[in-house]
């Protein structure tokens, strides 16, 4: 990839000084989130008035309503919210928004053919009793007028591949409604992948690690602090990857994934595709009506693309590139 018209920074500061985590992270997303968005910015929403018909109040049905209608722009309306001047509107909207992506992740999700299989086990190890294996040593207990010992029964579980997770939110540039929501909705649809072994980390300039790997943080509280983020700085993609890659070095998983939501234009740092040659696996989610520059960067490096329509479609598209 050839550099921006615009040219790079001729240095920047180590990756140590531009990464954030644990208290800086959650003070730089605080700062962020202390941009707030009056009621006349968020009456471009054509639906804001009927879901906040007056100050302080978010009313659900009507929001409910609109998800059905339309549910990117409900979704973009929503992150808009959690950002809102009005402190009461605002946590209503930020308690609103854990459910609602969540939920979305949880029905939009796609049959996950050939990502897991059913596997037995002693039942002492875990897991749900297996009658049906077990049948046989239930029957002979009973007959000695005895209780069978748990070591001597079988135990049945689903297993998922051994999969690990980076996800990249680029936060450069205008970063609220449609965007923000999508960026929101990709954190979720990672942890319901891989719950146990998932990162988020939001980047421009720096690195804002939201989510360390196998932090097992809570996804409604990953989805609200990605929906603190505001547009900020420019894109460095190759810091962006190498925090990925130092993320994604802490898990054990035969299969790590780093998972890129961007268009794909950067405009800071060093080379892109050197770094990402230190990443197993790279999966771009970029937006369809803008991916010209993440074809580029794909091609560039090996990467798979998917685009999406729209925040609603960001769960469907990524759960099945990563079961695919």
């Amino acid at each position: 990839m050839s550099p921006p018209s615009g040219g790079r920074a001729p240095q920047q500061a180590p990756d140590e000084e531009r990464t954030l985590e644990g208290e800086q992270a959650q003070d730089a997303l605080a700062e962020s989130g202390r941009r707030s968005t009056s009621r006349r910015e968020l009456e471009r929403h054509e639906s804001f008035r009927e879901i906040s018909p007056e100050v302080g109040v978010l009313d659900e049905q009507a929001f409910d309503d609109a998800l059905r209608e339309d549910p990117d722009e409900a979704l973009g309306l929503l992150a808009d919210l959690v950002g809102a001047t009005d402190e009461r509107l605002r946590d209503l909207a930020r308690t609103l928004a854990g459910r609602v992506v969540i939920d979305l992740v949880r029905t939009g999700a796609p049959r996950r053919r050939g990502i897991g299989r059913l596997r037995h086990r002693p039942a002492d190890l875990g897991g749900e009793l297996d009658v049906e294996r077990s049948l046989d040593t239930i029957a002979a207990a009973r007959a000695r007028g005895e209780s069978p010992a748990l070591d001597e029964l079988w135990s049945r579980e689903w297993s998922r591949p051994d999969v690990a997770l980076c996800v990249l939110l680029d936060r450069s540039g205008s970063m609220e409604g449609r965007r923000l929501a999508a960026s929101a909705v990709a954190a979720a649809a990672a942890y319901w992948r891989a719950p146990h072994d998932t990162s988020v980390v939001a980047f421009d300039d720096r690195a804002v690690v939201i989510a360390g790997q196998g932090a097992a943080r809570e996804p409604e509280a990953v989805v609200g602090d990605v929906l603190r983020l505001r547009g900020h700085g420019t894109t460095d993609l190759a810091l962006a990857f190498r925090s990925a890659a130092t993320q994604l070095s802490r898990s054990q998983a035969a299969r790590r994934v780093t998972v890129l939501l961007s268009d794909g234009r950067e405009t800071a740092g060093d080379d892109p595709v050197a770094a990402a040659g230190a990443l197993d696996e790279l999966l771009v989610v970029a937006p369809a009506d803008d991916a010209e520059q993440a074809q580029v960067l794909a091609a560039a490096t090996g990467a798979r693309l998917v685009t999406v329509t729209g925040p609603a479609d960001v769960a469907r598209a990524l759960l099945e590139a990563l079961t695919g």
